[in-house]
């Protein structure tokens, strides 16, 4: 027989329903989790399943035209008259006058300064003093050759009345030697009379020199000399005035990198600006490219001569300016921009190529797709290319053979490209 429950504590329990109330509570602990899984479901799935519905690339493109092309090489240099000279002096002294100014047109031969000339004078009067005592000395020595010429005269005929037994030897010879003396000694005054002559020449040039005068027809740019300004030509002579001849007429030189200057040849036109007009264009033509080269901070570059017309003289000498060589040019070429030649399609990782469509891969948490990548070209330097344009949305590639370039867009020698087709310049792969 068996006994009954006599448990006092599931008596009470059972009494009071304490266990149907646990029950219950567990259910609603449930259904609390199970609506917060599907809330949380729904909040992954829904957007990626937006987004699988919007999932399309975005592209930018640019069409193909006819143009004229313009491939420029740019430089910079300074502009310079065509012939420039400074004026110098080669005697030392105190300025007196200066007869010249900045800006002031000259003529060959015009006075443009004189030294204080007092010295040089002085010492051409001591030189000239000299040259006459020199020349008195040449006429007495040859007084001296005239007398000891008549005296052996004499000898020689006493010895040839007498058959050689008058004068005596040693008489003969000796005057001999006197004669050969005086002889002598009109050389050497010969000699002092010439180098007389030329101290005073010297004396008389540096008098002229003390003088300057223009060298040419131009126009004076700098003057650095001042009245009561001693100047000092001992090692080199200083420069008191710097002319331009001709300042309708000059020149650019500009620096043409290594790179550049195979392209840089004579009579190209150019173009160039300067800071004094930034909205004025000026036209130039090259006429030298020099060979010798100049590095400076490890650039090589190579000296280009443009020759500029100035005739308003708006110009001036050591403006600095940005000149536009044009090197080749195209007309009516067909172009595309050089975004196009740089564009490749882009390459998506494996991962996001396998099951990435599916609703589980959409679910599942997974790491983030890897972004997408464009291939490098290997043919990026060839001239033989291929660009990519769309049809029916999808990309299509089309060869084409490139030719010039300016820097932004490219002429097209042959191909199936044509005026007008859409080319693709940029994706935007979707967020």
């Amino acid at each position: 027989m068996q006994l009954p429950n006599t448990d006092p504590t599931a008596d009470i329990a059972k009494t009071l329903g304490i266990g149907k109330r646990r029950s219950a509570f567990s259910r609603i602990i449930r259904l609390i989790l199970l609506i917060a899984l599907v809330a949380g479901l729904a909040a992954v799935v829904l957007p990626r399943l937006k987004n699988d519905n919007t999932d399309t690339t975005h592209y930018t493109t640019q069409p193909a035209r006819r143009g004229d092309l313009l491939v420029t090489v740019n430089a910079t240099g300074t502009l310079e008259p065509i012939k420039k000279v400074d004026v110098g002096i080669e005697v030392s002294g105190t300025v007196k006058k200066v007869y010249a100014d900045y800006n002031d047109a000259v003529n060959v031969g015009q006075v443009l300064a004189e030294l204080d000339t007092s010295k040089l004078e002085a010492q051409m009067l001591q030189t000239d003093a000299a040259l006459s005592a020199t020349k008195a000395k040449l006429l007495q020595t040859q007084a001296t050759v005239l007398e000891a010429q008549a005296q052996m005269a004499r000898l020689e005929e006493m010895r040839r009345l007498s058959n050689g037994k008058m004068p005596s030897q040693y008489e003969f010879d000796t005057q001999k030697a006197t004669l050969a003396r005086a002889h002598a000694d009109e050389g050497s005054a010969k000699a002092s009379v010439a180098q007389a002559q030329a101290t005073l020449d010297a004396n008389k040039s540096d008098l002229a020199k003390a003088v300057v005068h223009s060298p040419i027809n131009g126009i004076v740019l700098t003057r650095s000399v001042e009245p009561g300004q001693t100047v000092a030509a001992m090692f080199q002579s200083p420069v008191l005035f710097k002319l331009a001849e001709d300042l309708t007429q000059m020149e650019l030189q500009v620096d043409v990198d290594e790179a550049d200057v195979g392209q840089v040849k004579e009579n190209q036109d150019a173009t160039f600006t300067v800071d004094a007009y930034p909205d004025q264009m000026f036209s130039a033509r090259t006429t030298q490219v020099r060979y010798g080269s100049q590095t400076v901070d490890g650039v090589v570059t190579y000296k280009a001569v443009l020759k500029v017309d100035n005739s308003d003289l708006a110009l001036r000498p050591g403006m600095t300016a940005t000149a536009s060589i044009t090197v080749n040019k195209r007309e009516n070429a067909l172009l595309v921009a050089n975004a196009a030649l740089r564009f490749k399609p882009p390459q998506t990782s494996a991962a996001g190529k396998g099951g990435g469509s599916s609703l589980l891969f959409k679910i599942l948490p997974h790491p983030p797709a890897a972004e997408s990548t464009q291939r490098e070209d290997p043919n990026a330097k060839s001239k033989d290319q291929q660009v990519w344009i769309l049809r029916d949305g999808k990309l299509q590639a089309v060869a084409i053979t490139k030719g010039l370039t300016d820097g932004k867009v490219t002429e097209i020698t042959s191909g199936e490209l044509e005026p007008g087709m859409e080319l693709v310049t940029f994706a935007e792969a979707p967020k």
